[in-house]
């Protein structure tokens, strides 16, 4: 999930706030609308008593850390079934034993469970017929027309004129002259000089000021 958006009106680069992801409280109203359709469609809703749609749902949405740690999660999910080989510890006629890892803990536990709960909590990692474990929105769909280069170039510019600018007051030091290895005298750049197709590195050709060198010197980067 990018961190801002493209807009459509002025083509630019809209960052999020940092620390931004969703308005928790709109998610938690679409999310309740969305749930309510699924249940009509699968004819359960005169199950329900009408009161569950007039109150206020509380959608959980945290942070999950950084990019690494999220790409580690999903990776479980993408490539991966909900719980490997590995992990069952053992199989009977009427349990399932698994090892596990607590939140916040390297420690190994075991649990087990009856079979039917068993295939119950694997089945809620299954999607159902026609979803996809991953959608790609905005600019990462397939159909969005302005080319990734584009893109990537206006996020740049968005955090270029957002940086703060340099404060000019402050009395940097002078750079260092750089000097002749061999008499001391002050080196002028006069030159850079490309690499060669089989390179070594790139040589600067520089001008030596001392009288008692070589006019023409050339001093390794």
């Amino acid at each position: 999930m990018p961190g801002g958006a493209l807009s459509t009106q002025d083509r630019q680069w809209h960052a999020s706030s940092p620390g931004f992801y969703l308005p928790v409280h709109a998610l938690s109203t679409i999310y309740r609308a969305k749930f309510r359709d699924a249940i009509e469609r699968a004819g359960l809703l005169a199950d329900i008593p009408d009161a569950v749609w007039q109150i206020a749902w509380n959608v959980n949405c945290q942070p999950v850390g950084d990019a690494a740690h999220t790409l580690g999660y999903l990776a479980r999910y993408v490539f991966k079934v909900a719980i490997s080989d590995q992990r069952i510890v053992d199989v009977d006629e009427h349990r399932v034993r698994f090892s596990y890892t607590k939140a916040h803990s390297n420690r190994r536990r075991t649990m087990a469970l009856p079979i039917p709960e068993f295939i119950r909590r694997f089945l809620q990692h299954v999607l159902p017929q026609g979803f996809m474990k991953l959608r790609h929105y905005g600019f990462l769909s397939p159909s969005f027309g302005v080319p990734f280069a584009q893109v990537r170039a206006r996020v740049e510019m968005a955090h270029a004129f957002a940086a703060k600018p340099v404060n000019t007051d402050i009395d940097a030091p002078a750079p260092k002259p750089m000097l002749c290895s061999h008499c001391g005298g002050t080196l002028k750049l006069v030159r850079v000089l490309p690499p060669a197709r089989q390179p070594p590195a790139s040589v600067s050709a520089s001008w030596c000021t001392s009288p008692a060198t070589p006019a023409a010197l050339a001093a390794e980067p």
